[in-house]
């Protein structure tokens, strides 16, 4: 028959244990002068100091936090004090920091620190035995855990509410919460720290429900991963399986295997300094095992470290089970006196922690040692053992009634908040759609002026190709004219005068001195005519070359004009090597635009002193550059207007490129290059 009283420590290092998850590692001291709430944080966490030295760092980090502005960093050190409140057992503190690392949080609207703050309150409440409460917060930061789809965190809440709901006697309700756990992190990365606190919970509920050898299974599957890399050293994993599991051996009267196991559990390294309350479980239960045994060696020296461990850190259940052997074992040395004397010790302590079961325990044991009074104890024993039943009832029905009550604000702040966002909801369409009303419109007038630019744009075009056209006719003419001129001068003057200069020819019969002066005279001056006519022949037809450039003269008037109407200086450069009369006429009209369009919009906008316009050719390319020293403007920001999208897209028609370059202040440069490829110009 299994002893109940084992039951409690074992419960009790469950507490300890997944409480001690909050514990950071060892802090490391600092020196620097210059971070002192880090240095304060780190000392108090320094576990190789005295708890008094802790406390005192751990109250100047949280005077200087205190003081500080509200935000994401002043809320993290908010939760680190709090920790070292908690890892020197100072609850009020403890609670006291994080009912205002709550409010802070909640006034920012910080969800994450808010579900941190439930579940440190439902560590405060369960360490109190006020397990409703407890329960109440630890079931809120599920919910809001469940809204973010954070499984991890969900679990690690899920096996806080396990722990609760076995130390409430609720084993059924602890165990469906644990397999709810493995059931979320089923094949997920880094949970071996999880998973290693679920598998103690069912180890400890399997042994509760008598089921020794799933219980084992689930102790031997923690002890397995105790060692894994994501479980801080700290936290002494191994040590708390080889526990558990010699507990176990306990339970089944194996005490010799129990003995091992304790005894592997305190040879681990820093166990004392880092998790003391398992250091002087394991020397108890060590002293009862070799008690059992019958073996003499070190008792009852191993109770009294035990107990004296137990007592610096005021561990009430571990003290509870420890006097409760002592009792046993005096009994068995025959010293009634020790023996009743560490019982009442024991009954006292159980009823000053408000612990039923450790009050039954102790009277049991009392009603063994007291006969005469046997009967009062067997009485209470009976009605504590029926308050304890009808307790943990209610307390099942009240877990329920909380969950109930909680899912149904929940559900009624969620249709509350439904109704709110149908509202925010209409009112956004009804916006949206005015707002969409209105670009339509914008748009369609918008679209009506670009129609109209668009078509003052084709007006502007044909215009100009009439002005080509008729600078072309006059050019043509002319150069007909000049043309037929010529030919009438070369072949008809020309002509004429080779006859005379042949009649003359006819003096060189005579050959008296004055004939042959006359005819050499003669000559000589047919033949300067004749050369000064071929000199005007030439430079008629060279003369075509130059005044068939229309396209130069055309730009030249648009530049005459921009140098009388407006004020900026305007240099203009056109290289004599470009061949115009090989250019299409419609890459003609395009660039002659581009520079319209560009001095235009210098005239509005630039406030320009000098504009440079210059057109050249640059071996395959041909450029033309149009630069101002304005005010500027930023090409990345600025919106791109129908100037400048023209000036796109009549690049585009002749298949070249457009760079603009501008910035505040630094006035703008436009470059346009036609490339070869279209034939454009030939050399």
């Amino acid at each position: 028959m299994k002893k109940n009283y084992f039951i409690y420590p074992l419960l009790f290092l469950l507490l300890v244990f997944f409480g001690c998850s909050k514990k950071n590692a060892k802090g490391i001291s600092v020196t620097s002068s210059e971070d002192s709430l880090s240095t304060y944080l780190s000392l108090a966490n320094d576990f190789s100091l005295a708890k008094e030295k802790r406390l005192l760092f751990t109250q100047k980090a949280f005077n200087i936090i205190v003081n500080q502005d509200n935000d994401s960093l002043k809320r993290v050190n908010m939760f680190k004090v709090a920790n070292r409140y908690y890892n020197i057992n100072n609850w009020k503190q403890f609670n006291k920091t994080v009912h205002l690392a709550l409010n802070i949080s909640e006034k920012v609207n910080d969800t994450l620190n808010i579900i941190k703050a439930y579940t440190y309150l439902g560590d405060y409440y369960e360490s109190q035995s006020i397990l409703d409460s407890s329960f109440q917060f630890y079931y809120k930061a599920e919910k809001m855990y469940e809204k973010q789809g954070d499984n991890l965190k969900l679990s690690k809440t899920l096996i806080n509410k396990a722990t609760l709901q076995l130390k409430a006697g609720d084993l059924l309700g602890s165990e469906k919460s644990v397999f709810r756990v493995l059931r979320l992190i089923k094949g997920g990365k880094q949970i071996n720290n999880i998973l290693y606190d679920a598998y103690n919970l069912l180890g400890i509920i399997y042994s509760e429900l008598g089921e020794y050898e799933n219980a084992m299974s689930y102790h031997n599957k923690a002890l397995l991963i105790s060692d894994d890399e994501i479980i801080p050293k700290v936290f002494q994993s191994r040590a708390t399986s080889y526990n558990n599991i010699g507990f176990l051996y306990l339970d089944s009267h194996k005490y010799l295997l129990a003995k091992n196991y304790f005894k592997k559990g305190l040879e681990q390294n820093n166990l004392i300094i880092q998790k003391p309350s398992l250091y002087a479980m394991l020397l108890d239960n060590l002293a009862y095992s070799k008690f059992k045994l019958k073996e003499t060696e070190g008792l009852p020296d191993l109770f009294f470290q035990s107990l004296k461990v137990g007592d610096s850190l005021d561990l009430t259940s571990g003290m509870f089970i420890n006097k409760i052997h002592l009792s046993e074992y005096f009994t068995s040395k025959n010293n009634s006196f020790k023996s009743l004397q560490y019982s009442k010790e024991a009954l006292q302590l159980a009823r000053n922690s408000n612990n039923s079961r450790n009050v039954m325990v102790a009277l049991k044991r009392l009603a063994l040692l007291e006969p005469q009074k046997s009967a009062a104890y067997t009485k209470e024993y009976i009605r504590i053992n029926e308050e304890l039943q009808k307790s943990e009832r209610k307390m099942g029905d009240k877990f329920s009634r909380i969950e109930y009550e909680t899912d149904e604000i929940k559900g009624e702040n969620t249709n509350l908040e439904t109704k709110n966002r149908n509202l925010l909801f209409g009112f956004s369409i009804i916006t949206m759609l005015g707002l969409f009303l209105y670009i339509i419109k914008a748009q369609k007038t918008k679209n009506r002026e670009l129609l109209f630019k668009q078509e003052q744009q084709k007006v502007n075009e044909e215009i100009y190709n009439l002005m080509i056209s008729q600078q072309n006719t006059i050019e043509t003419n002319r150069v007909v004219e000049k043309k037929r001129v010529a030919q009438e001068l070369h072949d008809g003057v020309l002509g004429r005068m080779f006859g005379v200069r042949m009649n003359l020819d006819g003096l060189n019969k005579f050959n008296d001195e004055m004939a042959v002066n006359q005819r050499n005279s003669y000559l000589a001056e047919l033949k300067n005519i004749e050369q000064d006519i071929r000199e005007i022949s030439h430079d008629l037809n060279r003369e075509k070359s130059e005044l068939i450039n229309n396209f130069v003269a055309i730009v030249n008037n648009l530049f005459e004009d921009q140098k009388k109407t407006f004020k900026p200086k305007l240099v203009t450069i056109i290289d004599p090597a470009i061949k115009w009369e090989l250019l299409s006429n419609a890459i003609k009209i395009n660039l002659y635009r581009i520079i319209q369009e560009s001095l235009q919009n210098i005239n509005k906008y630039a406030n320009a002193n000098t504009i440079k316009v210059e057109l050249k050719k640059n071996g395959d390319d041909l450029f033309l550059s149009i630069n101002d020293d304005g005010v500027g403007f930023n090409v990345n920001k600025a919106k791109r207007g129908i100037g400048i999208q023209n000036i796109q897209s009549r690049t585009n028609e002749c298949n070249g490129t457009v760079d603009i370059k501008s910035n505040k202040g630094e006035g703008t440069t436009i470059t346009i290059t036609v490339p070869i490829e279209q034939k454009l110009i030939l050399t």
